[in-house]
């Protein structure tokens, strides 16, 4: 079979996103995720059934605990590139159930790693995320920023991920990517995420729960942004004897959380009831991305403004959930 490009977690936010755009380009894709009710199966089956549209798109049901089973169904394909996004993603689940995070997310990304090092695997991009930085002081955050003082037990392990990827580039001579994405949002998101929790409660007429009582600021990332960074990384040759990078994918603009939600409001002409509480364990008042090394490319120097990304939200939302 052709050369194939593999993305695990391709019923989620990120990994169908991808998938798809690869699609179009006409890419050899073989999509896994093993479909866990971590948010609505349904949105994930929904997905898939887009994916399975394309003659170029396989669909194998696998959990990356299961090593052996990855591997068998693995040997088949002749890969180049894996787009690793599956994980458990999630801060507030962390503080609840934290094994998932060691099963899900370490274990399952050494297993990606091994097969990396046994197929020979041309180039890795691995999804990782800014809760990395913690409370950093800084305005603007680099990617030589400090990470060693994750905040919540999500982003300990994402950054544990970091720091295989690193070793066994090191060791085995990997080309790894990282990719650190800002508070990503758009048509497709995440049922457990702001953008779609506020939309689905005001049209319900519920109470909305804001935290911080809406003093929050991010970097709000639109999810085509995403995808353009993540497809220019596997077109990007690395630069001579170097193995691994790290990239910021963020917006480069802070928005406050209050505006978010007033044009949440704004499309669909309704007003948010809204329960103000206090800042949550684990979580950052304000976070903002400096993307000059990805800025560098004219692939990703038009980011989409947080009003017409909620604007098109809304509109996939509305015609989703008919």
């Amino acid at each position: 079979m052709k050369n194939i490009k593999i993305i695990t977690g391709v019923a989620g936010f990120v990994g169908f996103s991808t998938c798809r755009k690869l699609l179009k380009n006409n890419s050899f894709v073989v999509g896994i995720d093993n479909m866990n009710s971590y948010y609505d199966i349904n949105i994930k089956k929904s997905r898939i059934e887009i994916l399975k549209e394309y003659k170029n798109f396989i669909f194998l049901k696998i959990d990356l605990r299961d090593k052996e089973n990855l591997f068998k169904k693995m040997d088949k394909y002749k890969v180049e590139t894996i787009f690793h996004f599956a994980a458990q993603a999630g801060v507030r689940h962390s503080l609840l159930i934290p094994k998932d995070y060691i099963e899900n997310n370490i274990v399952a990304t050494f297993n990606i790693l091994e097969l990396c090092k046994i197929k020979k695997i041309k180039h890795l991009v691995l999804a990782s995320t800014s809760s990395v930085y913690g409370k950093s002081l800084k305005k603007k955050i680099d990617e030589n920023t400090d990470t060693t003082k994750p905040l919540q037990f999500y982003a300990a392990t994402k950054k544990s991920c970091e720091l295989m990827a690193h070793s066994y580039s090191s060791i085995y001579k990997l080309k790894v990517t990282i990719l650190r994405f800002f508070t990503l949002y758009g048509p497709w998101g995440r049922p457990d995420m702001a953008l779609f929790k506020f939309t689905k409660g005001i049209l319900e007429k519920k109470c909305i729960q804001v935290f911080n009582y809406g003093n929050h600021s991010r970097d709000f990332t639109y999810i085509d942004d995403a995808v353009k960074a993540i497809l220019l990384m596997d077109k990007l040759k690395f630069k001579k004897n170097l193995f691994f990078r790290e990239y910021n994918v963020g917006n480069g603009k802070l928005v406050k959380l209050k505006q978010y939600i007033k044009e949440i409001e704004t499309n669909l002409k309704m007003k948010a009831k809204i329960k103000y509480l206090p800042l949550q364990k684990g979580d950052v008042k304000s976070i903002l991305s400096n993307n000059s090394k990805l800025n560098k490319f004219k692939e990703f120097k038009n980011r989409t403004n947080y009003k017409v990304g909620v604007k098109k939200f809304i509109e996939w939302y509305k015609e989703y959930y008919s």
